[in-house]
């Protein structure tokens, strides 16, 4: 496990997750959003995931307000945060956990997953339309379309970057109707750092980038990807190309694509069905960490 060397300070409801997650038996399950999302984004998961008996957590990426509403009120508090950042901020809340979790993430978020999954810190994880990291090659227009909103001024590397409602639509919810999308814009959508935006799409040419993942540690754990046939900002070259790469790694490393979906699958009408695929293949490789817990407390009563 990578130590991080500044210990970030979190926030008192991170805190408080973690305090709730080492007082429970159960399997943590650590559920990290993407760009212009925010932790409320996994409410609905989380009731699902912890009535199948795990116990949730969503931490934030550094200075996320608590609302919607307050961060559109503060959207400047986005800026300037880069990958690596988020990154050690994620882990050194994952480190304050007594047992290893389920990780979970969208989008960026996926990306985030994929990075902490390969520093060893995940029982399991599930990279939802993962945004791509070093060594991922295809570039779609519709990815490049999605990514300009930050990209066409390099000033937006330092700055939050919202978006339009015109532009969630093509990126985010072009595979719902028009009711739907203007709904999820107005419950979820926040602004950005431009910064992980610039850093990703430079991944292939900076030999220092940000967006790298060990796809090769033997202690990453079992990996599955979701990707949706419609999705316009991690369209399936991007998520299959992923997966590729993850599947050199000795362990299980799997791909589904779920069609007539676009990037809103994590939380649109839908997200069930996508949020059962992810509890599934949890269940299957945490009960074996469960089972292998409960053979080594037999052997220590034995002792």
């Amino acid at each position: 496990m990578n130590i991080v060397t500044t210990d970030p300070t979190i926030t008192e409801r991170e805190a408080a997750q973690i305090e709730r997650a080492n007082a429970s038996p159960a399997t943590p399950v650590v559920f990290v959003h993407g760009l212009w999302l925010l932790p409320s984004s996994w409410d609905r998961w989380v009731k699902l995931f912890e009535q199948a008996g795990y116990v949730a957590l969503t931490p934030g990426w550094p200075d996320d307000p608590e609302t919607v509403a307050e961060a559109r009120e503060h959207p400047e508090v986005f800026a300037g945060k880069g990958i690596t950042e988020i990154a050690n901020y994620q882990e050194a809340i994952i480190g304050r956990l007594h047992r290893k979790p389920v990780i979970i993430g969208h989008s960026f978020g996926g990306l985030l997953t994929m990075i902490l999954a390969g520093r060893g810190l995940a029982a399991a994880s599930v990279a939802i339309s993962p945004a791509p990291y070093r060594g991922v090659l295809p570039l779609p227009i519709a990815a490049l379309r999605t990514a300009s909103v930050a990209l066409r001024n390099p000033a937006n590397w330092n700055r939050a970057v919202p978006l339009t409602y015109e532009q969630f639509r093509y990126s985010f919810a072009n595979a719902v109707g028009e009711d739907e999308a203007k709904e999820l814009y107005l419950g979820y959508s926040v602004a950005g750092a431009g910064e992980p935006l610039f850093q990703a799409a430079a991944a292939n040419i900076n030999p220092w980038s940000e967006a790298r993942v060990d796809s090769t540690n033997p202690e990453r754990g079992p990996m599955l990807v979701i990707s949706a046939d419609q999705d316009q900002t991690v369209p399936w070259a991007i998520a299959n190309a992923s997966y590729k790469k993850q599947k050199r790694n000795e362990g299980v490393t799997e791909i589904v694509k779920m069609p007539g979906r676009g990037h809103t699958l994590a939380i649109d009408a839908g997200w069930q069905e996508v949020a059962e695929k992810a509890l599934e293949f949890s269940k299957r490789f945490t009960a074996r960490v469960s089972a292998a817990r409960q053979t080594e407390s037999r052997a220590g009563l034995r002792l």
